[in-house]
């Protein structure tokens, strides 16, 4: 099977490269911005080729080339908090990108399968009573990336509607694992790392402890957009969250339990946000039905896995 991954030097990308080389699969995938360490992407950088989702011919050379059987669509402006400081360039690449990667499929009469990589922040806030929150609930975005990915899966639907160029739309909630930065579980891996191995004070600077958030490893995501672009109904929308919610102190208390020396735990105020959802967790029972997806990597593996990545990486330095 043809594969092309547009966003392959990202975290999610990255996986899903490994993962179908792996299996035998002939695979390309695009970069443009990288936001893992290089390191993580060499072994397979023979198989990619540039592409800015934003410019039109880089979209057609990528497609031309690979000629793909699915598609998974992850280049994009993927961090909420830069959104609001470079809200246009979201914008542009997000919407416009994906308009130009639908738009360059029909050019090329191909019917690949594509997996469109859409967002829980899609949602905005979720009152209690409807948490887990499912499909159906109204989109209420609060930030220019929200709008961004509710743009991005309404393209995808009216192409299909419209053009008949199959897609599916996952809204992935919270997902960490190796390679992953900015999120709460890579700074305190991170930052216990560091402390471990002597680079800064042996303190973990915390921000709010008090919010439950559903977490999924990235190698079940990985699994459950393979699964998607197998057996997912061709404009259909799927939730992609743990089944479990998880007290950001709980995650605090496993990264003091997997490093070997003792943390003093301090509240930051810079890491406070100004409002903070309480609980952050979908319904996936949808993704469930359709694919037979189940989580298979507990949160105590990937918090381990995660110290384990930040320790290769900080003896490397450090040498």
């Amino acid at each position: 099977m043809n594969i092309l991954v547009l966003g392959a030097t990202g975290f999610v990308g990255s996986y899903l490269m490994e993962r179908a080389i792996a299996a035998g699969h002939s695979v390309v995938g695009t970069h443009c911005i990288a936001t893992i360490d290089n390191g993580d992407w060499a072994v397979y950088q023979d198989r990619l080729i540039r592409c800015d989702i934003r410019y039109r011919e880089q979209v057609d050379q990528a497609i031309a080339q690979s000629k793909p059987d699915v598609i998974y669509l992850l280049a994009a402006q993927s961090y909420p908090a830069l959104s609001w400081r470079a809200p246009i360039e979201t914008l542009d690449t997000n919407v416009l990108g994906t308009a130009n990667v639908f738009e360059a499929i029909k050019a090329a009469a191909l019917d690949p399968m594509v997996v469109v990589a859409c967002s829980s922040a899609q949602y905005g806030e979720v009152a209690a009573e409807d948490i887990p929150v499912k499909e159906s609930h109204p989109m209420r975005p609060l930030h220019p990336y929200g709008v961004s990915k509710v743009a991005t899966e309404l393209l995808a639907l009216q192409y299909w509607a419209n053009d008949r160029v199959r897609s599916v739309c996952a809204r992935i909630f919270n997902t960490t694992g190796p390679r992953k930065t900015g999120d709460v579980c890579a700074d305190l891996t991170q930052r216990a790392v560091r402390a471990e191995l002597g680079l800064i004070e042996p303190v973990l600077k915390v921000g709010n402890q008090d919010t439950w958030r559903a977490i999924t490893d990235v190698r079940d995501l990985a699994n459950a957009l393979e699964l998607l672009a197998a057996h997912g109904e061709a404009g259909g929308v799927y939730n992609i969250s743990g089944a479990k919610t998880y007290q950001i102190r709980g995650i605090v208390d496993l990264v003091l339990a997997g490093v070997h020396t003792d943390l003093t735990v301090e509240t930051e105020l810079a890491l406070l946000r100004p409002s903070d959802e309480k609980v952050i967790f979908g319904d996936s029972s949808r993704l469930v039905a359709a694919t037979g997806w189940r989580q298979q990597v507990a949160l105590e593996q990937t918090v381990g896995d995660m110290l384990d990545y930040w320790r290769g990486k900080y003896a490397v330095r450090v040498r």
